[in-house]
């Protein structure tokens, strides 16, 4: 009799991955991920020149890296949804683990293009804010909102934010923030009301409150969650394909409507360009986890990762000249002045190549490691960490000789070569400009 094969149904997968799901989220559990899964999803319509190809390493890892629980989200229906979801009451999501591997570490959906109801205010003192011409500006702006009591009001009804609102208010606050010259303090700090304006202070921690992050002023929240596709985009399209295949605009402009995108909305886009791009390296280091440094597929991973980092290189380099052209005003180099001493510029997708190759950071004025991920959101530091963990064994490279070692080694010099494309970019967006914004056409 010729066997029967097994298969599986539909309930009976949503029950193992319900299951999954709950291993996964309980202490001294692992996720059962396959690490092979770096395989799923295309190339998204990258010329062949720079195509990353998909990560197959052969056996399961040792160890593997734990789901972080994640904030609240909606995770499938289209775009347009998106911005009918910014409701004050909106309270749609379920929560759901996050998946480095799935899209690294940008939103799983498009961030909040258009706020409504009350929170359009806090919409417009964000953008009035990102094109002042000065702090003195930008502070007056807050000094109307607080004497309108616009401050007060939306305050009240943060509670009211659904989690993925309160991630697009959370960006529109630190725009503010980083204009008036505040991102360096802490808003629950009894200190800070003697700089700040109180009201705006309250405002601001009671968003830090509600997302879990008080350290939320910084490039991952300015960037991942200030961009949207010019056009419209097909469902149900991975968001790290969306970002890398559509063209996008900022959400909350630096530069006047109706004239060029600056500097610093380029240096911004780009960085969520790269974290699209970079998510071959989440797939990787997941891979990379646990491995022991004599695994036959180590050193396969170790030259993935090379080629990987390599094709970011040249993504950065591929956006220098435009971003080099583009106009910037002084303000724009204060906001990354103050980002760049904080250690608030690297993007994620940077922190997780060291994670893996242990390098650390020592750019743009940086610490230690943890110095730099305190800008990141809860579930991203614990992912980070426990790669330093899971990936210790393959750090052990660095102390050995032979073919393996050397390709550690390469791997850990192109991460350096990454980097150093990277803080040119920086240094290139806070260069001095002649003039003022150019006239739109």
């Amino acid at each position: 009799m010729t066997p029967t094969p097994m298969t599986t149904t539909p309930d009976a997968r949503l029950a193992i991955r319900a299951r999954a799901t709950t291993e996964a989220s309980a202490p001294g559990t692992t996720a059962t991920a396959d690490p092979r899964d770096a395989t799923a999803g295309g190339a998204g319509g990258r010329p062949a020149a720079h195509r990353i190809p998909p990560a197959r390493t052969g056996a399961d890892p040792a160890v593997r890296i734990p789901a972080q629980g994640g904030p609240a989200v909606a995770t499938a229906g289209p775009a347009g949804a998106a911005d009918a979801a910014s409701a004050d009451g909106d309270a749609s999501g379920a929560p759901a683990p996050h998946d480095p591997c799935a899209h690294g570490f940008l939103p799983e959906r498009p961030p909040v293009r258009s706020m409504i109801g009350t929170w359009t205010r806090l919409d417009a003192m964000a953008r009035e804010a990102a094109v002042a011409p000065d702090r003195a500006s930008a502070l007056a702006v807050v000094e109307r909102a607080h004497r309108a009591d616009e401050l007060t009001a939306l305050r009240q009804r943060v509670s009211r934010l659904s989690p993925r609102n309160a991630e697009a208010a959370a960006m529109r606050v630190a725009v503010i923030a980083v204009s008036c010259g505040w991102s360096a303090l802490d808003p629950q700090a009894p200190a800070a009301r003697e700089v700040a304006n109180e009201a705006f202070l309250e405002l601001w921690a009671a968003i830090a409150h509600r997302i879990d992050h008080d350290q939320f002023v910084a490039l991952p929240t300015l960037a991942l969650h200030n961009w949207a596709p010019e056009r419209k985009p097909r469902r149900h399209i991975p968001i790290d394909q969306l970002a890398r295949t559509e063209q996008l605009v900022p959400i909350v402009r630096w530069a006047p409507e109706g004239q060029p995108l600056s500097r610093l909305d380029r240096l911004m886009l780009a960085a969520t360009r790269l974290e699209a791009h970079g998510i071959w390296l989440f797939r990787l280091a997941d891979t990379l986890a646990g491995r022991a440094p004599d695994d036959s597929s180590t050193p396969m991973a170790l030259r993935r990762l090379v080629r990987i980092q390599h094709a970011l290189r040249a993504q950065l380099h591929s956006e220098a000249a435009e971003l080099a052209a583009a106009p910037a005003t002084d303000q724009q180099r204060a906001v990354l002045g103050a980002l760049a001493e904080q250690g608030a510029l690297e993007p994620p997708v940077l922190q997780a190549a060291d994670a893996v190759l242990g390098i650390g950071g020592r750019r743009l004025g940086e610490g230690r490691r943890q110095h730099l991920r305190r800008h990141l959101p809860a579930q991203h530091r614990a992912w980070l960490s426990a790669m330093d963990r899971h990936c210790a064994p393959v750090r052990t490279l660095a102390h050995r000789g032979g073919p393996d070692a050397a390709v550690y080694r390469e791997a850990q010099e192109s991460l350096i070569a990454l980097r150093r494309t990277y803080t040119a970019l920086v240094h290139a967006a806070a260069a001095p400009t002649p003039g003022p914004f150019p006239e739109a056409a």
